[in-house]
């Protein structure tokens, strides 16, 4: 017998049920069980380093969360182990079938924090039925790029703050410039002159049209071309000794190489991402573009060279130098939509001269021709992929999205809060994240901090108070270890005991590895099946995995790697959101170190395993953990 389901009555009718597990093996057959027996049963299952969905144990707290009105900004607050995620994803599900009209064309965002944390949920939303969402990690907001994480902790915590928007905005002005002399400019073999007056009022007339600065440099060439040519044409006419009528002469000017030179030098078309580098690596931009903006070492915090990747805090920067460079690809891409067009017209021409043999020939034989040169030539040109309005929005960096849902929100830096926010215009969010888990440089101490910038006080909040994942032994250590740190976390109830209370280990210098793979090996061997997590700060991150795909290749895994195997090796960022069954934390006072003092990451660290808990470090670990010290 698999389970045993209690029916409870009120005279002849079945009022509710329970289901009681008596085999796991019922479980591995995926037989449905209900009510809070289906929970326990959920809660106790082994995992597989991939989310399910929980339509069959979801609680009424979290469903009432999931069934909330579409408009307005909603954050879910909660605990480790509350279940943030599963509401998050029910409730897009939702929303897409309650509101699919709406939703349909502009779409759902669903952000979370890392690209380990997206591939671990991807499949949740295909298994409700949902498959027209956009995921994308922190890396991957702005189309084209796939930026690394920001090691730089003073550089992500100046890049985060609002007072970037007006960096931005001057590294643009800056790009608008006025010669500091006269400039002399040949066509041909005539000379012209290009005064900082004329500059300096096309650069006005420019930036009052209100354009971006791409789309405006086009009002600032336009004015420059016109006083230029009337120039050439009065110094023509002077030589020739009366007026002569010159239709050709502005393009003869267009096409100068001095002038083309002094027009770009003066007003250059650009990309936010060369924008974005050349404020970085040249000094006499970036100390003009933060000059009473920000602090001199702020912005010696965002030096760089111009050849280093982009980082998750940078994207929010280019979003921003996009938004007012306007759209690049316009401005470049004539030359190439010229070239696409005489290519179309060739390939025309070509298909009129097949025409003409066929035609003559199927005269003679008394048929008339049944297909048109326009129809051969579009045969042989490439077309275009259709794209999913998903994928189109995945593309497009002015995409507006109906909903988006955040999910370990407390992370955000108030920049990257601002691109979230031009995503989807009407201001329609679901926000889930607990304040207390926060460890980013530029993360919010509240959501009233976070949100205010952008929506006021016009934002719901709720809170998720039962711990569905953590058993209570391993839960209590981390808000021990929190509290002894002096941080005041909420301690959502815990739905079960655990069997299993978490070990500390002092190793003693240079034992750390060979203890890790000692009790790693012995659990693997206890485990039948079920996901072991290690989790390293980034100082030991390296030689840990060393040392554990030396002892265990063919069950090892990370985030860059692969991450369906049943032993992951993960920094404390990328274990954000997961879940495992067993979880070793190595040197967690490293952790916290690398924090610059806060305890956030080993908390969320202490609280990913459903099981079993272990913490090793050489000589110190953290306050709070006295009590479950080894001997």
């Amino acid at each position: 017998m698999g389970r045993r389901r209690h029916l409870m009555l009120e005279g002849r009718t079945v009022t509710s049920f329970e289901d009681d597990v008596l085999d796991p093996a019922y479980l591995e057959e995926g037989q449905p069980v209900h009510g809070e027996g289906a929970l326990l049963a959920a809660l106790n299952r082994k995992r597989t380093g991939r989310m399910n969905d929980i339509v069959a144990t979801i609680q009424a707290e979290q469903d009432a969360m999931i069934r909330a009105d579409l408009a307005g900004v909603r954050v879910v607050q909660g605990g480790p182990g509350t279940g943030k995620t599963a509401v998050a994803l029910h409730r897009a599900a939702y929303l897409l079938y309650t509101y699919r009209e709406r939703l349909k064309k502009s779409g759902v965002l669903i952000v979370g924090p890392s690209s380990s944390f997206m591939w671990y949920i991807e499949r949740v939303l295909p298994s409700l039925g949902e498959t027209g969402v956009v995921m994308s990690s922190l890396a991957t907001l702005y189309p084209g790029i796939r930026a690394v994480p920001e090691g730089n902790y003073q550089a992500a915590k100046v890049k985060g703050d609002l007072r970037m928007v007006q960096v931005i905005k001057r590294a643009v002005a800056d790009r608008q410039k006025v010669p500091a002399k006269t400039q002399v400019l040949y066509v041909d073999s005539t000379a012209i002159e290009l005064t900082p007056a004329m500059v300096k009022q096309a650069r006005g007339a420019a930036r009052s049209s209100g354009k971006p600065h791409n789309q405006a440099r086009e009002t600032f060439v336009k004015i420059l071309l016109k006083e230029l040519t009337q120039q050439l044409n009065q110094k023509l006419d002077a030589s020739a000794g009366h007026a002569v009528d010159r239709p050709y002469l502005q393009e003869d000017v267009r096409s100068s190489l001095d002038v083309r030179r002094a027009l770009n030098l003066a007003w250059m078309p650009l990309s936010a991402e060369t924008l974005l580098r050349s404020l970085y690596s040249k000094p006499h931009y970036l100390a003009s573009a933060t000059k009473g903006i920000l602090s001199e070492q702020e912005a010696a915090a965002l030096a760089r060279s111009a050849e280093q990747p982009f980082t998750e805090a940078d994207l929010p920067l280019l979003d921003e130098a996009a938004e007012l460079l306007g759209d690049f690809s316009q401005v470049v891409g004539a030359a190439a939509a010229a070239r696409a067009e005489a290519a179309h017209q060739a390939n025309l021409e070509n298909a009129r001269k097949a025409l003409e043999n066929v035609d003559s020939q199927l005269a003679d034989m008394g048929v008339d021709g049944v297909v048109t040169a326009e129809q051969i030539a579009q045969l042989n040109e490439e077309i275009s992929e259709r794209m999913t309005a998903a994928k189109a929005a995945l593309q497009d960096r002015t995409w507006a999205y109906g909903h988006v849902v955040v999910d370990e929100a407390q992370e955000l830096s108030p920049m990257q809060w601002r691109l979230l926010m031009r995503r989807c215009p009407m201001k329609s969010f679901t926000v889930v994240g607990d304040i207390a888990q926060a460890s980013s440089p530029a993360a919010s101490s509240s959501w009233a901090q976070a949100l205010e910038p952008f929506v006021g006080d016009r934002f719901s909040l709720e809170e998720l108070t039962v711990n569905y994942r953590t058993p209570a032994q391993i839960s209590d250590a981390a808000v021990a270890v929190a509290r002894a740190a002096g941080v005041e976390v909420s301690a959502p109830r815990a739905a079960r005991q655990g069997q299993w209370a978490p070990e500390a280990y002092r190793v003693g210098e240079g034992n750390l590895l060979a203890r890790l793979q000692e009790l790693l090996g012995r659990e693997l061997a206890q485990q039948d099946g079920g996901l072991v997590g290690v989790i390293a700060p980034g100082p030991v991150y390296r030689q840990t995995l060393a040392a554990l795909r030396a002892s265990f290749a063919d069950q090892l895994g990370s985030a860059a790697s692969a991450l369906e195997k049943r032993l992951l090796v993960l920094t404390p960022w990328e274990a954000k959101g997961l879940e495992f069954d067993v979880v070793f934390i190595v040197e967690p006072q490293l952790l916290i170190e690398e924090a610059r003092g806060s305890v956030g990451d080993l908390y969320v660290a202490m609280t990913r395993p459903t099981q079993r808990l272990y913490l090793l470090a050489e000589e110190k670990l953290p306050a709070g953990l006295e009590g479950l010290v080894q001997a």
